[in-house]
């Protein structure tokens, strides 16, 4: 261990920083957490500021757990807990488990169960016994919400010892100083998709991003090169959010022996098994053979170890990460690893979006410290200014009256998660401001189930929409018009051939999926209009439709289509920052990285980005290519 070289050493020390007359029975590293067992759970709680004077003197995650056989029965503490919640808390269910002495409680509103401060926690802790924790039941009913909980409460006892295994490798003595910092790109180099970077130390490696290339089957990350392999014996992995180029491919790693945690948000957690399966069953629905199987997807979710925006989290021997919010999509974080002893710090910052917007609060690109910085470059090329807010949804609802009026359908290709979400916001005030008739919005694919995880988790939405959701009993995503495409093919024939409606429908790059299914059927009337508001990747039927193709293949349908429709796009609505962004970003961040790898954009966006920035802001810029290694400082 970094500071306290035997369990005996640190629990002398734990001793040395309570109070006297409180116990400690044991301590015990799990994960990136020092957990302190004790016979008196009931005391630490009286004292408030106890567990964040600890965190300060150990420098460490600190939580306290109660030695077992010291709780109350659990009919007894679950009695005491809804006598001391308040019943505007709606509580939903308690689960006692008795190998960690903890109570699960999800509530609808688990604010009044925290209580001010944490003083109702501490309340229940000081009498019953048991450690709560304390989750939100979705506002929307979500089955991956549901099926993650439950997965991960049966997997509880073996996590427990898979924490412990990670808790000994984190705390464990460094082999060696650290004297230097690379970063070697496996992907995502003068393209868009399959991000994936490997983070070195002497003696650590940490992979940051897994994903796939969309439209581009077969073009993986490096994963086989020396820098990586072999796999099982990377230290970590962090994930930056969860579409798939930059997710999908992170359950292979478990399929060939990796073994070790998994570092991202809550919310993307869930989102990321969510997209995986879905990967899965489209792959299977076309022919193509899955590169895993669900079995490896319920690894990876075992393996994930939550990060909150903002904690500071020992992930190796010499170096520690810290989640941003990146305004990207839910749960979408910039990564800060702050390696050694204040030696350097590296800042991936994910996919970002600076400006916020309907759905979230704008990145984040405050850092105590950043010498060096990995950005995306999506829309980096001199040009790539995209149409103000206000002025796309405008158009956005000109489009709908347009095609509204001649007895029209408009399907919208959206990306599950976070366009389509912001989508939804706009057309429900729309329509109850009447600046678009009230007509059926058909949402299909994953789409509804992604809001609802979206809803599961409102601290991570902008504040004014966390509100509406929790407080106001004014949720958007349930409005009437929202209605599922649940009835398959036979469904969407019927909603082809009538009114007008709108529908918004995965993939949002037209790379399969319901999509398909649209283009076949409303495709060849002109009275409709497919209306692209994402970005879509080079490689991709929607670039080449958007390019002006009309004339297309349908995979899997062996057959071809000539699109009569209307076809429009409309900027504005994506989820990454425009040029003009990415440079505020820059400029505006105190202090500015010393260096500067331009990725995820295609090569003329890194080229010009990298060159523009070089020259504003006078830091050292690369447009690097993939298996290129970097060397800090």
């Amino acid at each position: 261990m970094s500071e306290d070289t035997t369990n005996s050493e640190l629990l002398d020390r734990v001793r040395t920083e309570v109070p006297p007359h409180l116990d400690v029975s044991e301590v015990q590293y799990e994960g990136p957490d020092l957990v302190i067992y004790t016979e008196t759970p009931e005391q630490f709680a009286e004292n408030g500021q106890l567990l964040g004077d600890l965190a300060r003197a150990l420098r460490k995650r600190v939580t306290i757990r109660p030695v077992a056989g010291q709780q109350a029965s659990p009919a007894e503490a679950e009695g005491t807990i809804r006598t001391i919640v308040p019943d505007e808390a709606n509580i939903q269910n308690l689960e006692f488990h008795a190998t960690v002495g903890e109570v699960l409680i999800e509530a609808e509103k688990p604010g009044l169960v925290i209580g001010q401060h944490g003083k109702t926690l501490r309340k229940i802790t000081q009498e019953v016994g048991w450690n709560p924790e304390v989750v939100r039941t979705p506002p929307m009913e979500s089955s991956t919400v549901d099926n993650v909980r439950n997965f991960l409460t049966q997997e509880r006892g073996e996590r427990r010892e898979f924490l412990r295994d990670v808790g000994e490798k984190i705390h464990r003595e460094p082999q060696t100083d650290v004297d230097y910092v690379r970063v070697t790109t496996l992907g995502c180099c003068r393209e868009v998709g399959r991000a994936s970077f490997v983070l070195h130390t002497p003696n650590t490696r940490i992979l940051i991003d897994c994903g796939d290339k969309p439209g581009a089957e077969g073009e993986v990350p490096y994963l086989h090169e020396p820098e990586a392999m072999p796999l099982t014996d990377l230290d970590a992995v962090v994930l930056t959010h969860a579409h798939l180029d930059h997710s999908a491919l992170l359950p292979l790693l478990f399929k060939y022996g990796y073994d070790g945690p998994i570092y991202t948000t809550e919310p993307t957690r869930d989102l990321m098994g969510l997209l995986q399966l879905d990967y899965l069953s489209v792959a299977s629905k076309e022919g193509r053979t899955p590169p895993y199987s669900s079995e490896q997807v319920r690894e990876a979710i075992k393996h994930t170890i939550p990060v909150s925006y903002g904690d500071v989290t020992d992930i190796a021997p010499d170096i520690k990460l810290t989640m941003h919010n990146a305004g990207h999509i839910l749960g979408s974080a910039s990564a800060h690893f702050h390696v050694g002893n204040g030696f350097y710090n590296v800042v991936f910052s994910g996919d970002v979006h600076y400006e916020p917007t309907r759905l979230f609060n704008g990145a984040v690109n405050d850092f105590p410290r950043v010498e060096a910085m990995v950005m995306e470059s999506t829309y980096g090329r001199r040009n790539d200014y995209q149409t103000d807010t206000e002025k796309s949804e405008a158009r956005v609802r000109e489009i709908i009256n347009e095609t509204y009026e001649q007895d029209g359908i408009v399907v919208i290709p959206a990306f599950a998660v976070g366009r389509s979400q912001e989508l939804m916001l706009v057309l429900e005030e729309a329509m109850r401001e009447d600046k678009i008739p009230t007509m059926p919005i058909y949402l299909d694919g994953m789409i509804r189930e992604a809001t609802a995880i979206h809803t599961a988790y409102p601290e991570y939405l902008r504040d004014g929409l966390r509100r509406r959701i929790l407080h106001d009993d004014d949720n958007p995503f349930v409005a009437e018009q929202f209605r599922q495409v649940d009835g398959g093919q036979e469904m969407r024939e019927d909603i082809a051939s009538d009114d007008p409606c709108i529908i918004l429908s995965t993939s949002g790059m037209v790379t399969g999926g319901p999509i398909m299914s649209w283009l076949e059927l409303l495709g060849p009337n002109p009275e409709n209009t497919l209306l692209f508001v994402g970005y879509q990747a080079e490689g991709t039927l929607g670039r080449r439709i958007q390019s002006g193709r009309t004339e297309i293949a349908l995979e899997g349908r062996g057959n071809r289509l000539t699109l009569a429709c209307r076809i429009e796009s409309v900027s504005g609505f994506s989820g990454h920052a425009d040029r003009g962004g990415l440079e505020q970003y820059v400029e505006e961040m105190n202090p500015r990285p010393e260096q500067i790898l331009c990725v995820h954009g295609d090569e003329d966006a890194t080229d010009q980005l990298s060159s523009a920035l070089y020259q504003q802001y006078n830091v050292r810029t690369y447009q690097p290519k993939n298996l290129e290694t970097f060397r800090f400082p």
